[in-house]
Formats: structure tokens, C-alpha cells, sequence
């Protein structure tokens, strides 16, 4: 067995050993030195070995290897460091060790410098500047090794104040690439990872000449108790590192929806109310907010220390408290916050004054004490309650409430919100936690009064400024998931929150019930838009009964789409909104008119009808063919189509020859999506078809309309959409699919189905149970089928092909993807018209479970 081999072997137990030792909660720093000290020995080792310690060239362990701390995958970091140059002999034996590294599974980074080299770089980049700081010495010269330190920590090598722009710089870089409060964050780099708080100590290690972050408590500019929490978090993320290693066997920072079970259960976290991975992924994203926090605080202060020259800033008296020092708010004493209702003013004088956006840093560490020493909640104090309602009615009341939230003043004035803090739910719909989802709604309603926002929100940015109070959204807002976590119908728990909340804070009682209204229902309207067909004259005046009047549609409105636009950054697109914005008109008018008042169709048909002739006239057609075609149509047809479908539907069926099935793509989208119309035969399986065709193409269905001619030709109508939730654009694009579709359509029904496309890897770690269930249905011998499952590819075309198996024929369906989660209405007939009877359901039901449990091949 060669060496690097059994170096390997020995790699391996060792890991093994780790894993075996580590539990989440033990001393991980003690991990991460023996890892250290283990891949020290065998380096130095082999480096005799070769005889490279009798040569004038030093090993010298730089980056985290240099601070000994090393995770089981992370990258070994070296310099060779020359005092002359090497030998031909010399450079052979030291390829020779690069070589054993390699083979021995060792991820390596390396560099072979001179000691006049490696200063001149470290000069000209803060990063390789940044590795020499924490330079150790693994076997070499004591005195060339001592030269580069004391060169390094010259104060002319990296000024403090350049060292530490530029290492802010960096930081600010490397925060536009991330958002802390991903699905998958990268506990390295994200915002409040573990390269925030290395950056504090790198930044320490400069001007203090620091060994490590808890010398900052010996120089005065730390805390204990800061100190304390900072090294806390610390170990919690190096836990977290070092088991995504352990389970991925690699230099693994993300953490992956794949790994999240497996590295929850390493840590120790067990199913509960919440799942194990949830509990740990709400530790990680509290953990990082505090870091956040420490980190913007500490960076400011580190500002003011290394600057003591600054131009001075701009100072504005506020009140007996406070005063801006240029963009920051800054208490006037130490002691500012001994009325609990002060730290709410603080923020109400952020609301009135546009120019201030941050906080002065010992404000900040005023602040941060102030609040963890409450006694009970902010919102006991009737001092409090009426700050908070002066900001909650001030125009800018969301960016103040936007900042109480980042510094943890909305968790210390309301418990509940506390309680969903970092609460995230795994799944692919909700790309944030609870408390940054809300967030993110709030600042969306402040979007709709921007002017630039008038064409993404052409009607929320009209209703914004028509609502009678503005501050009753708000806490909507505020309210709407704020119970989720505990079990229980969030919605409703958190009305009654809601009312308990607007009464304690003495609002009238009918703004109580509209604010507790709207958390009840803040999912109508998306569900209804989304899985109901709002072109139904009925389903509309459902909805409009529940919505009462015109005040609470607005209201509603407004909160759905900010609500919608903050789960995930790809759910907002022009299909959803036109769905909403058709379904608030059709509701206004069923409200104008009273709900008493029906619909005349056979007056909707003869006129949808009127136009379509007239138009199509124009085109160039005849009456008698145009009467031809529509006799074979049923009066369904143009009660369930727009004129411009008709027309459009007609002109192409006309102008069709041969026997080839017709498929039209619409480039003019239709709702923001891009209509796909089939005429052909009708067939069986014609529906699985197409879905599994349109699986292939990557392409999102979102709608679609099936029914047949009096003489059994398809007309059915599909919304498509591309993955990004644009309709299709490009014209080879549109030409493939159609020629695709009219290629499986010419097919014998018996043939099979294309095969689909693999799971993607984000959907693996997922499992949601099938559940098949019929609703009541507002159509006329019907039956409404509920499906949820898990959004694998083929799923349309399994279910198609079920409902041909079952004798089903399918009239209409509402897909609708909640991240991994398909929940899809369908309305079905049997073979003869009718609604399924009770043991049509069961077969039916079982049939699809049963496909669906079987893995895509």
C-alpha cells in the first residue's frame, strides 16, 4: 500500500471518529483543533519525510487552517514560503508532496512565494492580505517566519482604516450575492454567516493587533455579554458546517434542502409540533440575525475608533432624547431607554424624519440592553400603545416598522411575533421565514404608493390611496400568519389575535372586525382566483358574498397581492395577475348590482356571438360556413370563451386543411400566459397527452378548458406558461411544441405515453401524501375533483391517462403549484353526462393514489 493511500485510510477513521464524537451540542471547537492538529502531524510528517525540513523553504498553514479551524472537508490551506530558490532536486520533492496531498483526498490551496513576493501581494490584495494575518507556522525557519509576521502587523503593510473599507467593501459584495433569510443559505457567506463574524476579527487582529475576538473585551471595545453571544452563534454555525461535512463528504457551506433532515438529525433535533428540520432552521435564522445585529454594530464602532478624524456629521436637535447625527438617530444618554416608551419613539421619529436609517452604534448597544431587559412585552405599556399607533397612522409607518423589525423591537413590543421569528416551513412555496415574509408584505404595501410601481401593480397602486385607513392593512398585514407554527388554523387564530390586538390598542369595533376579517381571509381571494373558474357568473357571487362590500374587496385585494408577491421571488407573474385583477371587476359589478340580479346568458351568448360573425366577416369568411362550424358547437362553448377566443378558434379551424390536428399557439398572451388551442378528433388519452408532451417541453400548465364538439372533435384550451412564469416568446420555441403536440396526437390512443423528466434534486428530500377529494360542484351534473400531491414531472399526464382508465371524461381543470405541492381541481363527467356517483368517486380516488405512489420513471 503506497503512502498517500494509507494517509487516506487514516483520513477516513478519523473522520470517523468525528462523526462518532460529535453530537451538536458538545465543544465543536475541540473538534475543529484536534482536525487541526491531526492534518499537522501528517504534513509534517511526510514534509521530513522527503526531506524537504532541510531546506530553506517553510510550510506555513494560512486562511481558517491557519486559525486551526478546520471542518472534515475544508480546503488546506498553504504557503511554501522560499528563503532562496529551490533546487531542481528540491522542487521535484516538493511536487512530490502537493502530489501526496492530492492523493491522500486532501483539498488544497497553495501558493510557492518568496518572502518579498508574498508581501508585495499581500499589498496589492486584502484577501491574501487577510490569510497572512492568521499565518501559523507548521515546520520551517523561526526567524524568516518571524519576519513575515512583524511585516505584516507594519502598520504600513494594510492601514486599519484602508484595511477595514476594504474589508467592508467586501462584505457589502459579498451581501448583494445572498439574502440571510434564504431556503438554502450558505452559512459561510450569507449575511450574518460565519464571514461576519470573521471579519470582525479580522478587523480586530488589525487595529488592535488582536489574537482572537476575546482579547476585544480586554481592549474595552467588547462587552462579555456580547462577547458571549458572539461566540455562541459561532459555535452554533461552526455545529452546522461541520455535520454538512460530515453528511455530504464534501466542502459543503450550503445548506441544501437534501441535507437539512439528515443534518438536523446529526444535530440532535427530534419531529415534534414542528418538524426537526424546522426547529434547527429557526436556531440558524435567529442566530444569523444576531449576528447581523453585532456585527452592523461592531463595524460602526470599529468606524468611529479607526476614524477619529471623520468629517463631522450633521447634527439636527429631535427632542429631550434624541438627536440625527447626519443619516443616524442617536440617544443624547446612556440611560434614554428607562421608559420603556422612549425605544418606541426612537422609531416614530425614524417614521417622521426621512433622512435617518440607521442607528448610531452606542445608541444601537443602548438599545440592544435596554431591550432584552423588559420585564414583560412593550405593548403592556399604554405609554407604548399609543407610540406604536402614531407610527402605525403615519405615512411612513413601514419603513419604521421595517426597522423595528430588524433591530428586534417588533418581537420585544408583540409576543406573538417573537414567536414566529426565524420560523421557517420547509417546503419549496415559502422562500422566507414567517416574520421575513411579513416583512416583505409590509414594505410591498408601501410599494403600491411608489410611483414607479404603477405598471407591475396598475390596480393596487389606484386602491392604496382609496383605502380609508391605510394603518388597518398594516396590521393585516402584520397579523396574517402571525400563528403559524402553533398547530391549528393559522388564519383562524391569528383573526382572533387580530381582534384581541385592535381592541387592546382601542380601535373602534368596526375597524377591529375588518382587521380580524382579513386575517381570517387572507387566502379567499388567491384560491378562489387560482383554483376556482371566476368565468362561473356563481362562483363569483359566492365570493362576492363573503367579501360583503366594496370596502373589504379593496382592502382584500391589497393584501393578497402583496401577500402573493412576498412568499417566493418567482410566484408574482402577469397570469396570477390578471387572474386577481379579473376576479376584484367581476366582483365590483356583481356587488353594483346586487347579488339577486342573474346573469341573462341566452343575451351573453347571441351577442358573443353577434360580434365574432361581424368580425370574422370582415376577415374575409361566409355566413354559411361560418354557420356550418358553430352548429356543430354546443351553447356551452360561447358561454365558456371570450369573443377574441371565438373568433380566433374559428379563423383557424376554417383556414385548416388536411387531417393532421389543429394545434394554435397564441403569441398574444392571454390573462399574462400564452394560449394553446387543440381541435382534432376526440380521442382517448387526448388530455394526458398533451400534458405529458408539454411535461417534456419544461413547460408550466395553468389552465385548462376541455370539451368536445356535437360531433366529438376537441376544443380544448390551455394557459401555458415557461418555468419563470412568462409566456412563451420565442417563435422556434412555439413552432417545436406545435409540431411535437400534432406528432403525439397522430399517435393510436393505445400508444404510450412519452417518457417524463427526472425529479429535480430540490424536490427530493420532499413527500407530500396524495389526497384525492370531490367538492361540490357549482356546475350541473358535474363532479369537482380536489387533488393534492407531489408536483413530480408527469404528474397531468398520470392523471390524465387515470381518468381515461376510470371511464371519466374531464371538462375543466385549475392547476395550481405551490412549490413542491400540485393542488389541482378538476371537473369531471362519466362517459353518459353525469356526476360520478358515490362508487365511481372511490374507484376513481383509488386509482389515482395508487398511480401516484409509484415512482416516475
Amino acid at each position: 500500500m503506497n503512502q498517500a493511500l494509507s494517509t487516506k485510510l487514516q483520513l477516513q477513521a478519523h473522520n470517523q471518529v468525528l462523526r462518532q464524537t460529535f453530537n451538536g451540542e458538545g465543544d465543536i471547537s475541540a473538534l475543529l483543533h484536534t482536525r487541526s492538529d491531526f492534518v499537522d502531524d501528517l504534513l509534517r510528517r511526510q514534509w521530513q519525510a522527503l526531506g524537504l525540513d532541510s531546506q530553506p523553504l517553510s510550510l506555513i498553514a494560512v486562511g481558517g487552517y491557519g486559525r486551526r479551524e478546520l471542518h472534515p472537508c475544508s480546503d488546506i490551506d498553504l504557503l511554501f514560503l522560499l528563503e532562496a530558490p529551490l533546487s531542481p532536486a528540491n522542487e521535484v520533492s516538493l511536487s512530490e508532496f502537493i502530489t501526496y496531498l492530492w492523493d491522500a483526498g486532501l483539498e488544497i490551496g497553495h501558493s510557492v512565494r518568496t518572502l518579498a513576493q508574498t508581501l508585495e501581494l499581500g499589498a496589492q490584495d486584502v484577501t491574501i492580505a487577510t490569510n497572512l494575518i492568521e499565518a501559523r507556522l507548521l515546520i520551517g525557519s523561526d526567524p524568516v517566519f518571524s519576519e513575515l509576521r512583524q511585516s505584516i502587523r507594519a502598520a504600513a503593510f494594510w492601514p486599519t482604516q484602508k484595511f477595514l473599507l476594504a474589508k467592508k467593501e467586501e462584505q457589502l459584495q459579498r451581501h448583494h450575492k445572498a439574502n440571510a433569510f434564504d431556503l438554502e443559505p450558505n452559512i459561510k457567506t450569507c449575511p450574518g454567516g460565519l464571514r461576519d463574524i470573521q471579519t470582525i476579527a479580522w478587523v480586530a487582529m488589525r487595529y488592535f493587533d488582536a489574537a482572537n475576538l476575546e482579547d476585544l473585551v480586554d481592549h474595552g471595545f467588547l462587552h462579555q455579554y456580547e462577547l458571549d453571544e458572539l461566540l455562541e452563534c459561532r459555535a452554533f454555525l461552526w455545529q452546522l458546517r461541520f455535520a454538512m461535512h460530515l453528511i455530504s463528504n464534501r466542502d459543503e457551506n450550503r445548506l441544501l434542502f437534501d441535507l437539512q433532515p439528515q443534518v438536523a438529525q446529526l444535530m440532535g433535533y427530534q419531529d415534534g409540533t414542528q418538524l426537526a428540520v424546522e426547529q434547527m432552521m429557526k436556531r440558524y435564522y435567529r442566530c444569523v440575525r444576531r449576528v447581523i445585529e453585532l456585527n452592523d454594530m461592531l463595524l460602526q464602532l470599529f468606524k468611529r475608533a479607526v476614524q477619529p478624524q471623520q468629517p463631522d456629521l450633521e447634527i439636527q436637535p429631535i427632542d429631550s432624547h434624541f438627536q440625527r447625527r447626519g443619516r443616524f438617530i442617536e440617544a443624547l444618554a446612556q440611560d434614554a431607554f428607562s421608559e420603556p416608551h422612549v425605544i418606541l419613539k426612537l422609531f416614530l421619529h425614524c417614521a417622521r424624519n426621512s433622512n435617518i436609517t440607521a442607528i448610531y452604534a452606542p445608541t444601537l448597544r443602548s438599545l440592544r440592553l435596554a431591550r432584552r431587559s423588559q420585564p414583560m412585552p412593550l405593548m403592556e405599556h399604554a405609554a407604548c400603545r399609543q407610540v406604536f399607533m402614531e407610527i402605525l397612522r403615519h405615512p411612513r409607518g413601514i419603513p419604521a416598522l421595517s426597522m423595528m423589525h430588524k433591530y428586534g423591537v417588533l418581537s420585544a413590543y408583540l409576543p406573538q411575533w417573537r414567536a414566529i421569528e426565524g420560523q421557517m416551513q420547509f417546503d419549496l412555496f415559502h422562500a422566507y421565514t414567517v416574520d421575513e415574509h411579513t416583512h416583505r408584505l409590509l414594505r410591498n404595501i408601501e410599494r403600491f404608493s411608489q410611483p414607479d410601481q404603477k405598471d407591475e401593480f396598475p390596480l393596487g397602486s389606484v386602491l392604496i390611496n382609496q383605502l380609508p385607513k391605510k394603518g388597518l392593512l398594516v396590521l393585516a398585514a402584520i397579523f396574517h400568519d402571525i400563528a403559524k407554527g402553533r398547530g391549528g388554523d393559522h388564519s383562524s387564530l391569528g383573526a382572533s389575535d387580530a381582534l384581541i390586538f385592535c381592541k387592546r390598542h382601542e380601535l373602534n369595533d368596526h375597524d377591529g372586525r375588518l382587521v380580524s376579517w382579513l386575517v381570517q381571509h387572507h387566502l379567499l381571494m388567491s384560491v378562489t382566483a387560482q383554483r376556482r373558474d371566476i368565468s362561473d357568473p356563481d362562483i363569483v357571487a359566492e365570493f362576492a358574498a363573503k367579501v360583503r362590500d366594496s370596502v373589504h374587496l379593496s382592502y382584500l385585494y391589497c393584501l393578497t397581492v402583496a401577500d402573493m408577491c412576498a412568499t417566493n421571488d418567482t410566484i408574482w407573474n402577469n397570469w396570477k395577475g390578471a387572474l386577481l385583477r379579473e376576479l376584484y371587476f367581476a366582483t365590483q359589478r356583481t356587488l353594483a348590482r346586487g347579488h339577486e340580479k342573474p346573469v341573462d346568458i341566452r343575451s351573453h351568448l347571441r351577442e358573443n356571438q353577434a360580434k365574432a360573425r361581424k368580425e370574422l366577416i370582415r376577415r374575409g369568411f361566409k355566413d354559411k360556413e361560418i354557420d356550418l362550424l358553430w352548429a356543430r358547437f354546443k351553447a356551452d362553448y360561447f358561454l365558456r370563451h371570450t369573443l377574441n377566443q371565438i373568433i380566433w378558434h374559428a379563423e383557424g379551424i376554417l383556414k385548416h386543411r388536411g387531417d393532421e390536428a389543429l394545434v394554435l399557439i397564441n403569441k398574444q398572451s392571454s390573462r399574462g400566459g400564452t394560449e394553446l388551442f387543440i381541435y382534432c378528433p376526440d380521442k382517448p388519452k387526448l388530455f394526458a397527452t398533451v400534458m405529458a408532451v408539454l411535461d417534456n417541453k419544461n413547460i408550466n400548465v395553468h389552465d385548462a378548458l376541455v370539451m368536445s364538439s356535437k360531433d366529438h372533435y376537441a376544443l380544448d384550451t390551455f394557459v401555458i406558461l415557461e418555468q419563470d412564469g412568462a409566456p412563451l416568446q420565442q417563435l422556434a420555441r412555439i413552432q417545436g411544441i406545435r409540431k411535437t403536440l400534432v406528432k403525439a396526437l397522430a399517435k393510436d390512443a393505445s400508444a404510450k405515453l412519452p417518457s417524463f423528466r427526472k425529479l429535480p434534486r430540490k424536490m427530493k428530500p420532499f413527500k407530500v401524501a396524495t389526497s384525492v377529494s370531490f367538492l361540490k360542484s357549482n356546475r350541473h351534473d358535474t363532479s369537482m375533483l380536489e387533488l393534492f400531491a407531489l408536483d413530480s414531472p408527469g404528474l397531468l399526464a398520470k392523471v390524465g391517462e387515470t381518468f381515461y382508465r376510470c371511464q371519466v371524461n374531464l371538462l375543466a381543470a385549475k392547476i395550481t403549484t405551490i412549490g413542491e405541492r400540485a393542488e389541482d381541481v378538476f371537473i369531471l363527467q362519466t362517459l353518459d353526462g353525469k356526476a360520478l356517483n358515490e362508487a365511481q368517486q372511490t374507484q376513481l380516488s383509488d386509482a389515482l393514489t395508487a398511480v401516484l405512489a409509484q415512482p416516475t420513471p
